[in-house]
């Protein structure tokens, strides 16, 4: 999160864990860490489309919480059968790209996405 948040490789970077997510001092409370789910849009769904069939560690599924880190596209997969009006009415653009972080080593994974963007 932290790397799409300071890069700029993303838009919008969703996740408690950073001190400009609107929750995040809710989430401190409650929560002992903030969880392995990133939400990041990417600002056109040409870029989105970019990560989503370049990376090489994260697995393209719309599964999530398993101990491999996956990646999905919320408008084509989970949210597909809703209309193009409400989904981006509660964020759901054709440029989000969610990530669900597994146990594999952080440094790969922001080299992973870092290189889908080159």
């Amino acid at each position: 999160a932290e790397f799409l948040s300071k890069s700029g490789a993303a838009k919008k970077v969703i996740y408690p864990g950073l001190k400009d997510h609107p929750q995040h001092e809710l989430a401190k409370k409650q929560m002992r860490g903030f969880g392995g789910m990133v939400s990041a849009d990417f600002g056109s769904i040409e870029k989105a489309k970019k990560v989503l069939n370049n990376v090489k560690i994260f697995t393209l599924a719309e599964s999530l919480g398993g101990v491999e880190s996956l990646i999905c596209h919320p408008a084509s997969m989970t949210h597909a059968s809703v209309p193009k009006e409400e989904r981006e009415k509660y964020g759901f653009t054709d440029a989000l790209v969610r990530f669900s972080v597994g146990i594999e080593d952080v440094e790969d994974l922001i080299r992973d996405v870092e290189m889908s963007l080159k």
